[in-house]
């Protein structure tokens, strides 16, 4: 895509869409794709009798009883958009379960699949279905449940299974628009645009286990989501949306605050997965402390895991973790976003107030995240 395209993109639709990043913060998230949500949501309904339709008014004439075509820098933006689709479309399929559904994105040509464990959890064998509608029979390769991804392979893949090309989630920026591709409720191929309102985000899904390094976007996430991609302006599939979030206590979702697990994890575990069955190394930095906000700003540590990184450099629970690496760590959600920017290995430095109000700076070697 030129430069200068690029910069169209950004003033046309980037503009607009950062009115929807303006949304009030989220609370606790929902995980997508529940089977029992999407069976229900896709149930078929009756349909209005034909003599009670309702006029269709994009196929109204206008004044002039002829639609004006679009030109210009107007009609390139409209034609960007429909080359991106079209290239990314047959990298992402709909996962059917004997439960509901989700998606997926194909890793190779050898027919698998990346998703996410919780779409096919408790189940072994799949329904797949490419963009141009093509079925084919899946079974589950191996899943890491407490990284909430999995690898399915399809049985004899045809060209109808396009690999998808990944990007470099670490070079994901504020304000990079992106799209979001799969199945919500349902609606094979459908996409929604957005833009990346947040990264290195922490957010537990609700059943023991806490994903980190998480994108925020405002691109719309749905129940069926799951699985699929969050892709750039590039076409390069940047993250998998797994999670949205809930803004009631009955778990209503937040419009705009959706979370895609990064495209560099899903490689690392995925490409594990595939050709091992097992995840050796995460590539994650591990401090090895849950934590939650502090009413005072920063991390207050809840538990310390036995031999972990911080448990060996004296941090004890009680203490609240103000700081990582140089990095501000003003709430729970802040330890994750900074542990974002080191690898495992690394030696950081962190900042702690104890409870008799001191403050101390302790040398942790950070882990990698099992």
């Amino acid at each position: 895509m030129a430069v200068g395209m690029k910069t169209h993109l950004l003033r046309t639709a980037g503009l607009a869409l950062l009115l929807v990043a303006a949304l009030a913060a989220c609370s606790s998230p929902v995980r997508l794709a529940t089977p029992a949500e999407i069976k229900q949501a896709t149930e078929p309904t009756a349909s209005p009798a034909a003599g009670n339709a309702a006029p269709n008014p994009a196929a109204s004439p206008g004044a002039g009883g002829t639609a004006t075509p679009a030109t210009g820098g107007l009609a390139e933006l409209q034609a960007e958009y429909h080359a991106l689709i079209a290239a990314v479309l047959p990298s992402i399929v709909e996962i059917d379960t004997s439960g509901g559904l989700g998606s997926g994105i194909v890793i190779d040509a050898q027919g698998d699949i990346a998703t996410n464990a919780h779409v096919v959890s408790g189940e072994t064998r799949f329904t797949v279905r490419s963009s141009d509608g093509t079925q084919y029979q899946a079974t589950l390769v191996a899943a890491a449940n407490s990284n909430d991804l999995a690898v399915i392979k399809a049985a004899n893949p045809g060209a109808s299974l396009k690999p998808a090309t990944f990007g470099d989630s670490s070079k994901v920026a504020l304000g990079d628009i992106v799209v979001a591709v799969g199945s919500p409720l349902g609606l094979s191929d459908s996409v929604s645009e957005g833009i990346v309102s947040g990264t290195g985000r922490t957010q537990p899904e609700g059943n023991g286990v806490t994903l980190t390094d998480l994108i925020q976007t405002t691109a719309a996430i749905n129940p069926g989501n799951s699985g699929g991609a969050l892709v750039d302006i590039a076409g390069e599939v940047i993250g998998m949306p797994t999670l949205g979030a809930s803004s009631t206590p009955r778990g209503g979702a937040a419009g705009g605050i959706g979370f895609a697990i990064s495209s560099n994890q899903v490689v690392t575990i995925t490409q594990q997965l595939a050709s091992g069955g097992t995840v050796t190394h995460t590539g994650i930095a591990f401090l090895g402390i849950s934590t939650s906000d502090s009413p005072k700003g920063g991390a207050q540590v809840g538990s310390v895991v036995s031999g972990g990184p911080a448990d060996k450099a004296g941090i004890k629970a009680g203490w609240v973790i103000t700081g990582i690496g140089g990095k501000t760590v003003p709430d729970a959600n802040g330890v994750g976003t900074a542990l974002s920017s080191f690898k495992p290995g690394q030696k950081v430095d962190v900042k702690a107030t104890l409870p008799d109000g001191s403050t101390k700076t302790l040398s942790v070697t950070l882990g990698e995240r099992p």
